[in-house]
């Protein structure tokens, strides 16, 4: 309520204040303590948001669209996300990075991917790889590509009607889905969907790269578990954007009385600051087969005593890059859809980042309609 607005005296005064027996304007007294029960207010949302995010209670929950396990091997989980009756076919089977926690795929409540996909009819599982101690440390690519992998993709194939599945890996996920369907042409793989995923890793940041032969020892990088601890990892990414916790302690700040905003950032945070151990194994081989010898595009990669050839992908293919990515460089992966063997190829540019992809307005508004629209036009829908 501004300064000059009036207050309507009892002795039938009209709208200006003005009665039959007293034709002065009656001014409000009370409108001047307006601006500072705003401010009143505003600040003790400020404390009340400040105190509950600093004491740890009243957490923006993440990951809740309804789940269950339906299959396991170790730490490694399978699950499928409920939904009374799919309407599209084939099932997708997403399938996580090795290094970050799997509910960024399904964040909160209209800002989740895989509520999306469910609400569009998709048969969704994921595949969780869990939090891997020293009985994971020598878990190889052969353990993930060539063990859980097909293991995973036999289960959804069942479970989803024996019609094959759309493999979709996200950053070194899509990394491990390349190597599983260049190795396992034979496997029921209807679509691959491999999203901010390196090949040329010539063209990846040097924090990534660092490492190696002329660099820093593989091996010193890891703990008493003999796996690269989660702290190694989140550092990694944190030099990749020096500015990045500044600039969210500040818009933390400026935000802190919306409540909304609070949540976003709570549960963001959480997945940020809330990495996975290496396997150690995993991560000497990464070194050596694509840091080292970029195996990718030097053609010469080798896994289970074979020799792997993208050129074996003969499934319709789809690389969606974000060219705003600074952890996978968009010149990292671009022509991966060249080197696959499928006569359907495609390679998707959308202007976000590497978390943008899947999370934000402009994720919901148009990298996840575009991506579901290629699902889409690759799967069978029901009338």
């Amino acid at each position: 309520m501004s300064a000059s607005t009036l207050i309507k005296p009892k002795n039938g005064a009209d709208a200006k204040g003005r009665s039959p027996s007293h034709d002065a304007e009656v001014p409000n007294l009370f409108a001047p303590f307006g601006p500072v029960a705003e401010m009143w207010e505003t600040g003790m949302r400020r404390w009340w948001n400040l105190t509950r995010h600093v004491m740890g209670f009243d957490r923006a929950p993440v990951g809740q669209t309804p789940r269950d396990a339906v299959w396991s091997n170790g730490k490694a989980v399978l699950y499928r996300y409920r939904s009374e009756n799919p309407t599209v076919r084939p099932p997708i089977l997403l399938v996580m990075s090795l290094v970050s926690r799997s509910f960024i795929l399904d964040l909160q409540p209209g800002n989740s991917f895989i509520e999306r996909l469910v609400a569009e009819g998709f048969d969704v599982f994921l595949l969780d790889w869990g939090v891997p101690d020293t009985e994971e440390a020598n878990n190889t690519l052969e353990t993930y590509c060539d063990d859980l992998l097909p293991q995973a993709v036999a289960k959804v194939n069942q479970m989803g009607g024996e019609v094959g599945v759309t493999v979709f890996g996200y950053c070194y996920g899509g990394l491990l889905t390349l190597l599983y369907a260049a190795g396992h042409p034979d496997d029921p793989i209807r679509n691959v969907v491999v999203m901010a995923t390196p090949v040329d890793f010539t063209k990846m940041p040097t924090v990534m790269t660092g490492v190696g032969k002329g660099g820093i020892d593989p091996s010193h990088l890891m703990d008493y578990t003999g796996n690269v601890p989660a702290e190694a990892v989140r550092a990694s990414f944190t030099l990749l954007t020096p500015t990045s916790d500044l600039s969210t302690v500040m818009d933390f700040w400026e935000h802190l009385d919306d409540d909304k905003f609070l949540s976003s950032y709570q549960a963001m945070t959480s997945w940020t600051r809330n990495h996975i151990p290496f396997p150690g194994a995993t991560m000497i081989q990464t070194v050596e087969m694509f840091i080292e010898g970029n195996g990718f595009m030097n053609g010469d990669l080798m896994l289970g005593g074979r020799k792997l050839d993208l050129a074996d992908i003969k499934a319709p293919f789809l690389n969606v890059i974000a060219e705003r990515d600074h952890i996978v460089p968009p010149e990292s992966t671009y022509g991966l859809e060249k080197m696959v063997g499928s006569k359907d190829a495609t390679e998707m540019r959308l202007p976000a980042g590497h978390v943008g992809l899947i999370v934000g307005n402009g994720a919901r508004k148009r990298s996840i309609p575009s991506m579901i629209g290629w699902m889409l036009e690759h799967s069978d829908v029901k009338a």
